[in-house]
């Protein structure tokens, strides 16, 4: 971390709206509630704090929105966001990028019907615009690595393997040679791996094409405790008590977190340097103890021979963009949106310019 970071964290305090203040104290304390020292959660009660959001096949604020199966045995599943014919004009393109989103909650909580998440992925793809996929995935404990990985490949094989009319929910301006991976937190994690196994398969992907990846905070891990964990062990959402319980729920029974799903650029990390990795923005923030890992990623995948920005909010806290009441989460979002205008235009630019 950098010394500048380090001191204005050690001398200012988090300071946040009073709404936004606590919006996150619940969201941590009902965290604590439910991580049972045996390993176990009661999903039961759990779901019934998990305000939900159904899928909307008529507009709201210029998104339309449903959900569609992949694999019924697991419930692998994904919420479609269309932006509608006037949202989607903003754009200059006949045809809108897809964005393939993986929603955070530390592998365990939470899915794209979580009101939190269907609400930024609709701002996503109202804003950008773009079509935005959120995906369902297993999560940890009933189901560990690599499950969550498993299912985040096998819908961009989903998405690969049907001709463009076996997917006839998928409106006819989504361009399918323009996808981009993202997620927060965990699922920035998720969209990591499923970057790295796209990119292995090589020629195999024939009709999804991904070109960039948007990592918001992803949660990364490690044996070995950084200056930023120790210094915010206490902080809201992710303090070092609660990852180190979802790691332990999350890897198979005997590893350790220099696990290469836990540690990317650790002792144990994959080579990605002569895989054709896509073009990456890291977003991190001041006060989330997780920042040193976002850090060591992001000079990991220099040193790999990948394209990647940082992008630094000294002032936030970890998810702080998926509270609307936060300039920072608009901000964020313009970000975004540049980093996938940036990339489309790079690309194609007769096809996909925003």
């Amino acid at each position: 971390m950098s010394a500048n970071n380090k001191q204005y964290s050690d001398s200012h305090a988090l300071v946040l709206p009073w709404k936004t203040r606590i919006s996150v104290s619940a969201v941590s304390a009902v965290t604590d509630a439910f991580l049972r020292s045996d390993g176990t959660i009661n999903r039961r009660i759990l779901s019934l704090l998990d305000v939900k959001a159904r899928p909307n096949p008529n507009p709201v604020k210029g998104v339309k929105s449903s959900d569609i199966t992949v694999d019924a045995s697991r419930n692998l599943w994904f919420r479609l966001f269309v932006p509608t014919a006037d949202t989607a004009s903003t754009s200059t393109s006949t045809y809108l990028p897809v964005v393939i989103f993986f929603h955070g909650g530390g592998f365990t909580f939470l899915s794209p019907s979580s009101f939190a998440y269907d609400a930024v992925c609709r701002r996503f793809a109202r804003t950008l615009p773009a079509v935005v996929i959120s995906v369902n995935y297993r999560l940890s404990p009933e189901h560990r690595y690599p499950s969550q990985y498993d299912d985040g490949f096998d819908v961009i094989q989903y998405l690969n393997h049907r001709s463009s009319s076996e997917l006839k929910q998928l409106p006819d301006f989504a361009d399918l040679s323009k996808c981009f991976l993202a997620g927060d937190s965990a699922g920035a994690n998720l969209a990591h791996h499923v970057a790295v196994r796209a990119s292995q398969e090589g020629t195999q992907l024939q009709v999804v094409k991904i070109i960039g990846l948007i990592s918001i905070q992803p949660f990364f891990g490690g044996e070995e405790r950084t200056d930023s964990e120790l210094r915010l062990r206490k902080s809201p959402i992710v303090s070092l008590e609660r990852t180190d319980w979802l790691w332990k729920v999350f890897l198979p029974p005997g590893s350790d977190k220099d696990h290469e799903a836990v540690n990317v650029s650790g002792p144990n990390a994959v080579d990605i340097s002569g895989l054709e990795y896509p073009e990456t923005v890291v977003f991190v923030a001041g006060f989330d103890p997780l920042q040193d890992r976002q850090r060591s990623y992001y000079e990991w995948l220099k040193k790999s021979g990948k394209r990647v920005r940082l992008i630094e909010y000294p002032d936030m806290m970890h998810a702080f963009y998926i509270f609307p009441e936060l300039p920072q989460s608009s901000q964020l979002i313009a970000q975004v949106k540049e980093f996938v205008s940036h990339r489309c235009s790079s690309t194609m630019p007769e096809d996909c310019t925003l």
